[in-house]
């Protein structure tokens, strides 16, 4: 019996940026599953033009089965850009149309009709000056489940990074950091290293917030008096976890040997390591939701866009996750 192929959906991000080149230079070769592009056509259509790809573009029929693509094959759910797009330049006016190929891509995901979303880099200053709110993909795709507490993890090879708080400003970090919060993050991030990825038992390192891990109270108490004490909770529940860990030792070759993943307190506290370690090639996964999604590790790289110059790594290693994650949920 053949397996099932699978259709994983792909958005095409901030349309100024390389959202479109990385998607027209992915299609150029072939892939075992369907890829369905949500996005305006035309764009697309226009960005391979101008960095000389040959695509060849159907339309995408929700009712006929999926198929494996070819070489140079993509499938469009078409959605049309609100003002012509020019690689480079943002324009708010295209906010909303960003927005509407989250939202499809998300209603398709949780009806069935897809089985993985993967996420092109979105401009989130141009979608807040259209007029909606919006921190982030995580935020909305969170949002869009109705997931309370989504969890962004970052994979780098065996390297994982997950984040207890995402897209805050740092002064609101310390405040964001409640047992509720760590207690719940650490058993969703625990359960899904299992559940997704196949870790029994995953060792987990929890970071400090503050240097040195609060230095017993002397340059901070969050560790004392919040992290630590939600961390004994949760070995005594039985998860394999550690810390709170100095942040400046916890990322040594030596140290990362003894953990599956890392969690950060803060977005920036553990992602620039992570980004050192294997950036163009690293993966975002949104655990905690009921369907597969993944992106890209980068921003929208506006002075790339339409230069050609682009490196289309991270959004195929992104795609192979998705695929092997959804495979995985399909057993």
């Amino acid at each position: 019996m053949n397996p099932r192929v699978l259709r994983i959906a792909i958005t095409l991000g901030e349309p100024a940026g390389i959202g479109p080149d990385l998607v027209a230079a992915i299609a150029g070769d072939p892939a075992p599953y369907q890829r369905v592009v949500i996005g305006d056509g035309e764009l697309l259509a226009a960005r391979a033009r101008q960095l000389g790809l040959t695509l060849s573009l159907k339309p995408y029929e929700p009712g006929a089965p999926p198929r494996a693509a070819a070489a140079g094959e993509l499938h469009v759910a078409h959605i049309p850009l609100r003002v012509p797009a020019v690689a480079g330049q943002l324009d708010p006016a295209n906010g909303s149309y960003v927005l509407q190929t989250l939202e499809r891509s998300a209603a398709g995901c949780l009806a069935g009709e897809f089985d993985a979303v993967c996420t092109a880099p979105v401009q989130k200053s141009t979608i807040v000056e259209s007029g909606t709110p919006f921190s982030g993909h995580t935020e909305f795709f969170a949002a869009r489940c109705k997931v309370e507490q989504p969890v962004m993890l970052l994979c780098a090879g065996t390297l994982r990074v997950a984040l207890l708080t995402t897209h805050l400003p740092l002064r609101a970090v310390p405040d964001a950091i409640t047992a509720q919060r760590l207690h719940t993050v650490c058993r969703i991030l625990s359960q899904e290293l299992d559940l997704k990825f196949g870790i029994v038992d995953a060792r987990i390192a929890v970071l400090g917030l503050n240097p040195h891990a609060g230095e017993a109270g002397q340059l901070g108490r969050e560790e004392l008096e919040v992290i630590a004490p939600t961390l004994g909770v949760l070995r005594k529940q039985g998860l394999n976890i550690t810390g709170p860990l100095p942040a400046d030792s916890a990322f040594t070759p030596a140290a990362l040997q003894n953990y599956d993943a890392v969690l950060a307190m803060y977005h920036d506290q553990g992602l620039p390591v992570l980004k050192h370690a294997g950036f163009g090639n690293a993966v975002n996964v949104t655990l905690g939701l009921p369907i597969v999604r993944t992106s890209v590790d980068h921003g929208t790289a506006l002075s790339l866009a339409g230069t050609g110059a682009a490196d289309s790594s991270s959004l195929q290693a992104a795609l192979a996750m998705a695929q092997a994650l959804a495979e995985r949920a399909g057993r």
